[in-house]
């Protein structure tokens, strides 16, 4: 099945853009996934095409139109009912690995890029949308963070990347960073691949790699490592099994 991206946006030209190339580029001429752009403008009602107005209340910039969005977004959802709708703006839950597998799982993905000031908040009390955000930073739309969402769930879709392992062991997999990579040659500026990775014996590869990824993860990501913790002292109830002494 076809994952089938609908990207409802003021720039349909944008796309499919950087994700014509690559993976990507290669999963979409092979029809693994869809692209449809859709342009917000075609559902205005006067003869101006307007899909913004002036914030209620006063202040500056410019509001897109509660009942511009949802006539684009009954559109989109008309063609694949099952597909979640997420709206890309910084007022969304971060953006995890978890949810890029959960919504590469669905029959695709319908995405309402915001522009000026964003939406009129009637449209998430009145569709069901999910507000989704790439990071804890400003852009000028949401049409990369579309992009974003959008390259980190076709890599998952059956058939995209050469091995179907292949991501298993990336960042954020499983909750933790993932280990330092190197390659051939094996000593370059006096600085040698660690003998570990040389040494033809796997299970100590296997260590070496489980305890460099729990370190970085430790020293560059404290947050990570602080959800990773918890996690491992769940109890099969849910609850946190009482701590025994501080963390090493």
């Amino acid at each position: 099945m076809t994952f089938a991206a609908q990207i409802l946006t003021l720039y349909p030209e944008m796309f499919p853009g950087l994700l014509g190339t690559s993976l990507a580029g290669r999963a979409l001429s092979e029809n693994i996934w869809s692209c449809t752009p859709v342009q917000i403008r075609d559902f205005a009602t006067d003869k101006h095409r307007s899909v913004d107005d002036t914030p209620a209340g006063g202040g500056a910039g410019m509001v897109l139109r509660v009942d511009v969005l949802a006539s684009a977004i009954d559109h989109a959802c008309m063609a694949h009912p099952d597909a979640p709708v997420v709206a890309m703006t910084p007022r969304g839950a971060p953006l995890t690995q978890a949810r890029v597998r959960a919504l590469a799982s669905s029959p695709g993905v319908i995405i309402l890029c915001g522009r000026f000031e964003g939406f009129d908040e009637r449209i998430f009390e009145a569709r069901d949308v999910e507000e989704v955000s790439i990071g804890d930073f400003v852009l000028s739309g949401g049409e990369l963070g579309a992009m974003v969402l959008l390259d980190a769930c076709i890599r998952l879709l059956p058939g995209v990347m050469g091995a179907a392992s292949s991501g298993d062991e990336e960042s954020f997999e499983t909750g933790l960073l993932e280990y330092p990579q190197y390659t051939r040659p094996a000593i370059w500026e006096e600085r040698m691949i660690p003998q570990v990775l040389r040494s033809g014996d796997h299970a100590a590869i296997l260590a070496w790699r489980k305890s460099m990824s729990e370190t970085d993860t430790r020293s560059r990501r404290p947050d990570l490592w602080e959800r990773h913790i918890d996690a491992r002292v769940q109890s099969p109830s849910g609850a946190h099994e009482k701590k025994k002494g501080p963390r090493a």
